[in-house]
Order: C-alpha cells, then structure tokens, then sequence
C-alpha cells in the first residue's frame, strides 16, 4: 500500500444561510456558488475522505470523533430556524475514525468515539458535507474543537490524523468550517441589507484572506491570537481551526492559495478558500512553538518557555483581582439600556439610556463583564504601587464594551456620534491610545474630546463616555 497524504484544504462558512437561502441575498448566492465549485474540486481530485474539523462542535473532554457509519438526522439551527431545517445521511468512515481516536492515545491525547443513532451533528459540519459532498460519493470524518485545548494540543490532534492517513493510503481532503469575525447582528434583519457588522471585522477578514490568497497559512495561525483580541471573537474556539489547518499542512506558509468567496452572513464574515499543496513560493515557514509529537497530559506544558499572548493577557487580567469599588447592578429606567455583556457598574446608574433617536452610555472602561478583570493589567496593586500595563489593550477592550452595549441598545459601533474620553496619564498613554482609536473609531469618525484626569475610581487607564444613534 503506497503512503498516504493530505491532497487538498479548505477552508468554509459555517451558517446555513448556503444551504436554506441562497437566493435571498446576493451574497449566499455567491458562496454557494463558491461551494459548488469546492466540491466539484474536491471530485476532481480524486479524494477519497473528507475530514471535518468545525467550531460549532466544541467539546470539554478531550476529542471527540463521529464514528457512526450512517448518521440521519434533521439539523435545525438554533439562531436560524426560521430558513428551514437540513436532512442529512452521511457516509461517515468508521474505521478511519476508530483508528484516530487509536492514534490521538498513543500520542496522549484523550479522546473518544461517538457512535450512536440520534446524535445531532453540529451545523457547521453538516452544511459543510450537505454541499462539498451532496451525493456521499467520499467517505467523511468529523472531529470535535476541545474548548481548553491550546496550540501544542490542537497540533498532536493534527498530526495523529496525519498518521492514520499515512498509513491507510488514503487521499483525504481537510476542511475546516468557521466563521472569520463572528461577530453578527443581535436582531433579525432583512436579507437584502445583510452586510460585515463593522468596519474592523471586515479589515481583518480582509487581511486573513490576503495571507491564505498568498498560501500564508502558518503566518494566520500566528496572527490568530491578535485577531482574536482585536474583534474579540465571541466564540470559545476561536481561530483554532486554523492551528488545526496549518498543522495538517506541516505549518507552511507556501501553499498555493485562492479565496473563492467572501461575503456577510448575518453580520459574519463567511469565506470560501481553497488551500492547494502544490508550493507557490510566496512565503517561508516560520513556526513559531514547539514542533510537538506527543501530548504529555497537562495543557500548557508543552509551550514553548516565551508565554504566549493569550497567557500574557491573563496573567495581566488577573492582577486586577477585586480592586476598586463595591459593583452595582444597573438601574433600571425608561429607556435604560443594560446587559450583562458589559462590566457592571461603580454606582447606581445604567450603562446607557435610550432617548428619541440616540444613545446615552455611561462611562465605559475596560473592565471585563463577569470577572472584572482588566486586559493589560490596572495601573496599580491593592496597596497602590504602580504597576505595568498595556495602554492598547485597555483601550481596545473599552471599545469592544462599548460595542456589546450598543449592540443591545439596537445599535451598532458604526453608529456613534461623539466620545469624550479619559486618560489618567496623557504623556505616557495618548500615543498607544491614539493608534486604537485610529484602527477602530477613528474609522467610523465620531468627534472626540480627550482629557487628561487624575484618576478612575478603578485601577484603569482609561474610559469612554459616548453619544450614539438609535
């Protein structure tokens, strides 16, 4: 039996709007088409397993692999129930799943099978097999994205795939279902008006694709972490698909590349790519971690000893501790807007207040809801020694609490009118906070006025009061 290898990759939306509605909006007709173009490759070349990897089946213990030879079911999307349901029977590969699940163990990841009638495979997955393979003509896979698993785990569970792959002589074909920026409309819109919820999401879109149009895999994989932080996507998986994707493709950023849609669904960014083998020359590979094989037990051990941003940020956030005042719940009022997607308050107050056409915040920082914790570290300890901290990453973060409020109000960061924003030391934070402004708001163009005070009853560096339009 001759060696086998990974032939293709793709990566695709994961929303059913492809499958439901592609008529209704001019977009979805456009990755549809693209679809139908991925799956007249995938034909062509000859594939004989399509392995999925999507975000919308995450798991908690360990990985989980689809292992019933026909599963049938009826798919309803949760948000999206109203464009109809997807019937599905797939051609699920047992063996190949049962021979994953073998192989993730003895590179010690802890895994499991799933083989019973009635399990409700994710949406992500079944639009993906429901289009790239309508006729079941190639046997599939499908594998679970573990919510806690960091870079080193996601790479072991890659490689254990390429094993079986190897040495099964199969021709198989990756695919990852994801959105780009997730960050999507909080109410029903019309189709015709659907569109990128916001000017940031779709520059990182944009530069995402760029990098996979030049076959710069591993460079997005990288960049993945600073992505994540900039659009805070909502979504615990985040881009892992695409540390999965790299590392099924040896971490090269040489692939030959071609972004085959890109467009909105529901505010999403939904992208079709086609991620060819064949060398384009474009990039070097520079990976960036460990170059790991096995799986020791404990998440993080294998890391490489330079922290990574993602441990960074915590360990930042988690100096913050319960300084500050006693936190209140938001009033409520005529026309208060509150939501437990923003920090709750220092006092009796809501966080914005809904009048005629426009919305009123309160003063937003950059505390985080639920934890108070405070991306980029507060200003001081407890005792008030001065700590260090990153200025963008707390500016950045009282943007994207900004966004969520105005989300709930109906809105959207698009919309704001006027800032005033605080700053307890302008000489040292005005640049840092200037260069996030320009990369978000500076964008939408609001005026601004920026003052320089003493302090914040938190240990922040800065904060927002913001008009918007309803």
């Amino acid at each position: 039996m001759s060696s086998g290898e990974l032939i293709d990759s793709f990566v695709v939306p994961v929303h059913p709007h492809t499958v439901l509605a592609p008529e209704k909006n001019e977009g979805w007709g456009k990755l549809r088409e693209a679809y139908d173009l991925a799956a007249k490759r995938i034909e062509e070349s000859g594939a004989d397993l399509l392995i999925i990897y999507s975000t919308t089946w995450p798991s908690i213990i360990g990985h989980q692999i689809q292992a019933d030879p026909n599963p049938e079911w009826v798919m309803v999307d949760h948000d999206f129930h109203d464009l109809g349901s997807i019937n599905y029977s797939f051609n699920i590969d047992a063996d190949f799943a049962h021979a994953w699940n073998n192989a993730n163990k003895q590179r010690g990841l802890q895994s499991r099978t799933v083989a019973y009638k009635g399990f409700p495979i994710d949406v992500g997955s079944v639009v993906a097999l429901t289009l790239l393979n309508p006729e079941n003509k190639i046997p599939a896979v499908i594998v679970s994205s573990n919510v806690y698993s960091n870079r080193s785990e996601t790479t072991v569970l890659a490689k254990a795939c390429l094993d079986v792959i190897k040495n099964t002589g199969r021709k198989a074909v990756a695919v990852t279902a994801m959105s780009l920026s997730n960050r999507m409309f909080t109410e029903n819109i019309d189709p015709k008006d659907d569109k990128i919820h916001s000017l940031k999401d779709d520059e990182w879109n944009r530069k995402i694709l760029e990098f996979l149009s030049e076959g710069r895999l591993e460079d997005v994989s990288q960049l993945s972490r600073t992505i994540h932080r900039q659009i805070r996507v909502q979504k615990v998986v985040t881009f892992k698909p695409m540390w999965w994707l790299s590392a099924m493709n040896d971490n090269r950023n040489n692939l030959t590349g071609e972004i085959l849609a890109y467009e909105a669904l529901h505010g999403a960014g939904g992208a079709v790519v086609h991620l060819n083998p064949t060398p384009s020359g474009v990039g070097d590979k520079e990976y960036d971690e460990d170059d790991v094989e096995v799986f020791a037990g404990e998440r993080g051990v294998l890391d490489t000893n330079v922290e990574s941003d993602e441990n960074i940020d915590q360990n930042q956030s988690m100096k913050s501790g319960n300084q500050g005042p006693e936190l209140w719940d938001p009033t409520e009022a005529e026309g208060s807007v509150n939501t437990d997607a923003a920090p709750k308050p220092v006092g009796a107050y809501p966080h914005a207040r809904k009048v005629g056409d426009l919305i009123y915040l309160s003063g937003v920082g950059p505390r985080q809801p639920g934890t108070n914790a405070i991306p980029g570290g507060p200003i001081h300890d407890s005792n008030g020694t001065p700590l260090e901290y990153d200025i963008k990453a707390q500016t950045q973060a009282v943007i994207d609490n900004i966004t969520r409020i105005l989300e709930e109000a109906g809105s959207s960061i698009d919309n704001v009118l006027d800032v005033t924003s605080f700053l307890i030391d302008m000489d040292r934070d005005f640049t840092g906070y200037n260069e996030v402004w320009a990369e978000t708001l500076g964008k939408v163009g609001p005026t601004r006025t920026t003052l320089a005070i003493r302090a914040l009853p938190t240990p922040i560096a800065v904060e927002m009061k913001v008009i918007a339009k309803a």
